[in-house]
């Protein structure tokens, strides 16, 4: 190969993983990787059936909202 052509690979690499790094260090600076809840859950959570009344709750929820959009949706006159 020639020499450019390696010296050119060489750049690029190293451009792509400054960028990887950069990307890496943003996301932790911005907590894109913290999950607060997981080892909260983990311990409130620890047996079959209160994961059961967890899910169950969970879909609730989803219920409530989804009514309330539905209801909050008022066709033009």
């Amino acid at each position: 190969m020639s020499e450019n052509i390696v010296i050119l690979m060489l750049g690029v690499s190293t451009f792509l993983g400054a960028i990887g790094l950069i990307a890496l260090l943003w996301g932790v600076r911005t907590g894109q990787f913290d999950d607060q809840s997981k080892f909260i859950d983990a311990a409130r959570y620890d047996n079959e059936e209160e994961l059961r009344d967890a899910v169950m709750m969970e879909e609730k929820k989803k219920k409530a909202l989804k009514k309330k959009r539905e209801k909050s949706y008022k066709p033009a006159d």
